[in-house]
């Protein structure tokens, strides 16, 4: 056994006056040196018949002075000196042993802050101490259910106790009713008892057994987490503060209001707020037929490729001497332009069966080909990657977090938005300072407890649920058919940890230990175990062999539906053309331009363009009687005599009015309309066409 001892022996005590002289007469002397001091007393001028509110006025000043007093020790130990509030700050205190005979043994010694001691003698003559047996107590904690953190069973019918080892009893009815129960039949009853797990029970239990303490677990009675209401608070707050409970032990979050009231223990997890939505199954993006490539990819093809591809491949046509040869009106008998070598392009693209003009010219052609391996190459990545998009999807609210939009302003959608939390609890409260028009929205849509929240996004009559994060990430893991989904960055971070009342002595204890089971790993083993939970899906999914509904393939009537109203819309051009702008044009088509553009546009604008026209319809037509053979044959006669005649006229207004050089030969690379086409004049001479012509035409006739 160990002891403290005081000096207090005659000789020690006649030391102790002689230093409180000392100090008395040395705090005069600081007294009296002080310049301040200079005509004052120190007399009381106390009378011992005086009243008791008599008191000596100078007494506190003076008391200062001795005080400040510092009086070398004779002894060579510290000076005499005193702390600000006039105890000693040196004391010299013997460390004493009781011996096995009964008598006391200075051992050692504490002199200016300094203990020194020998070997001590423990009971028994043992050298070593023996081994502390911790002082047993007993905590009274609530908590408020939360799966994963604090999980209810039932426990079992005929026994009463768990089922798991991992589970305590738990009481969940108000104590007020269970006045004349008996408690065997109680704890076996789960509207009295039930049993709890979970992550704070596991934690709770490994506290119980460091700490060496027991406890008793129930629940809140009002089933609140706890705010601050008409200034005063309810819930698991309220327990603390009316001495009911000593501890809140489950997924209780810190902030600021919490603990004005309330000491925590360091965090065992750090949280926050977000939301879950649910995943639908959506239809097939109207879109999808373009979203394999990109806006740059598709602006690339379209705006790019096909256009340098078209105009490169006529050009090269147009330059070749086995196509236009470089002249401005094409020849009579090439029907190539440039509209028809987009429809080239487009048709090798997508590898249309359509009926084709190809170009003559082998720069042309070999362009063409080059053309079409490209298009083997693009049609085979669209295909490819057109598969994975043309699958039914997934749809979700893709939301950023608490400030989307969509939250703040949920009439702009239609139907409005919709979404809702736990009431009373810390998200409540954080939304209600923070986020009061939101607050005031939501009320409609709140839920009594994040279980039931979940299943309203689920089932579709909430759009979104907001509550701790990790609470919601372990129920979207924990839903069987994998529709859960948490969006959007935390918002309002903070952390879980135990409560205590202010002040507690049981605060720095359960610190020392949550420090030791973060740093050895216990926590993450704990978090790994109750929180880890990864969507399995019980019920099969559907497969590909369903029908398809119409929304499933919406994009290709989509794409139909664009093609029909594109092509109304050139319709309307080409009214538009030959009712109001071909009139204009065939006044400055002087030269036929306007055919390499496009063949029907040049042969709309000149009078010989639609000659040809009406002499290749009469080629191809074919009659299936006798009459229209005639009637055709008679119309046929008819217009050959007419062009006759025409040339006729023409090569005798020539010959009256323009010289001709008859040595100058006649140019056979001109694209002549026909063999005997009368050639303008240009010498003095005047031309006489030859009989052979002439000839022919009657032979035609």
């Amino acid at each position: 056994m160990l002891g403290v001892h005081f000096n207090t022996t005659k000789a020690k005590l006649e030391d102790e006056i002689e230093r409180a002289v000392y100090v008395f007469g040395y705090g005069l002397e600081l007294f009296v040196n002080d310049p301040r001091n200079e005509n004052k007393s120190l007399s009381p001028g106390l009378k011992c018949n005086g009243t008791s509110t008599d008191h000596w006025s100078k007494g506190d000043m003076f008391f200062r002075y001795l005080r400040n007093v510092s009086i070398p020790s004779s002894s060579g130990g510290p000076n005499l000196e005193f702390n600000p509030d006039g105890t000693l700050r040196y004391v010299e205190l013997e460390v004493m042993n009781l011996k096995t005979q009964g008598y006391w043994e200075k051992i050692g010694a504490w002199t200016a802050g300094v203990l020194e001691i020998k070997d001590i003698v423990w009971p028994g003559d043992s050298p070593v101490p023996p081994k502390g047996v911790p002082e047993k107590f007993n905590l009274k904690i609530t908590f408020m259910e939360e799966p994963p953190y604090v999980n209810l069973v039932p426990p079992d019918n005929e026994t009463g106790e768990c089922k798991t080892d991992r589970a305590v009893p738990c009481r969940v009815a108000p104590e007020s009713e269970l006045a004349g129960v008996n408690l065997t039949l109680a704890i076996r009853n789960p509207k009295y008892y039930m049993c709890c797990s979970g992550f704070c029970i596991d934690l709770l239990q490994k506290f119980a057994v460091d700490l060496g303490f027991t406890y008793d677990l129930y629940r809140v009675e009002d089933g609140i987490w706890g705010v601050l209401e008409n200034g005063s608070w309810n819930g698991l707050i309220a327990e603390i503060l009316e001495e009911r409970a000593d501890a809140v032990v489950t997924s209780f979050k810190m902030n600021s209001e919490r603990q004005t009231v309330l000491d925590f223990t360091v965090p065992f997890m750090e949280t926050g707020i977000t939301l879950v939505v649910a995943k639908r199954t959506g239809i097939i993006s109207p879109k999808a037929f373009l979203e394999p490539f990109d806006t740059l990819s598709w602006l690339l093809i379209l705006l790019v490729s096909i256009q340098v591809a078209a105009f490169v491949i006529f050009l090269f046509e147009w330059l070749s001497p086995f196509g236009y040869d470089m002249k401005m009106s094409p020849p009579r008998d090439h029907k190539f332009s440039l509209f028809r070598t987009y429809w080239l392009v487009w048709a090798i693209l997508f590898g249309a069966s359509v009926n084709l003009d190809c170009p003559r010219g082998y720069t042309a052609r070999f362009m063409s080909n080059i053309w079409a391996m490209f298009a083997v190459v693009f049609l085979a990545i669209y295909t490819a990657n057109l598969a994975a998009f043309m699958i039914t999807r997934e749809e979700y609210y893709d939301l950023v977090g608490i400030e989307d939009h969509r939250l703040h302003y949920p009439f702009d959608l239609d139907p409005p938005f919709r979404f809702g939390t736990v009431p009373l609890g810390n998200t409540w409260t954080v939304i209600k300072d923070r986020k009061p028009r939101m607050f005031t929205y939501m009320k409609r849509f709140n839920r009594s407890f994040p279980i039931e929240g979940v299943k309203a996004v689920k089932t579709g009559e909430l759009d979104a649920f907001i509550y701790d994060a990790t609470v919601l990430e372990y129920l979207a893991g924990q839903d069987n058919e994998c529709r859960l989904l948490t969006v959007g960055s935390w918002f309002s971070m903070t952390g879980y940890g135990f409560a205590f009342p202010k002040k507690s002595k049981y605060v720095n204890m359960f610190n020392k230990y949550m420090i030791q089971y973060r740093e050895n790993g216990d926590l993450d083993r704990l978090q790994r175990f109750w929180l880890q939970g990864v969507c399995k899906p019980t019920k099969n999914k559907r497969n590909a062999s369903n029908p398809l509904d119409t929304n499933q393939f919406m994009s290709a009537f989509l794409l139909l539906g664009c093609g029909v109203i594109f092509t109304l819309v050139v319709l309307g051009l080409e009214h538009i053309y030959f009712k109001y702008i071909r009139q204009h044009l065939a006044k400055k088509d002087t030269g036929g331009c306007f055919a390499l553009v496009s063949l029907s546009m040049g042969k709309s604008l000149s009078f010989r363009g639609a000659v040809y026209e009406a002499q290749d319809m009469l080629k191809r037509h074919r009659c299936k009687d006798p009459i229209c053979d005639t009637l055709l044959w008679k119309a046929r006669h008819e217009l050959d005599m007419a062009r006759f005649k025409l040339k006729q006229l023409q090569k005798e207004l020539y010959l009256k009015t323009s010289p001709v050089d008859p040595v100058k030969p006649r140019y056979l690379t001109k694209n002549y309309s026909s063999a005997n086409e009368f050639q303008p004049p240009h010498s003095r001479l005047y031309y006489r066409p030859m009989r052979k012509e002439i000839a022919e035409y009657e032979t035609v006739i």
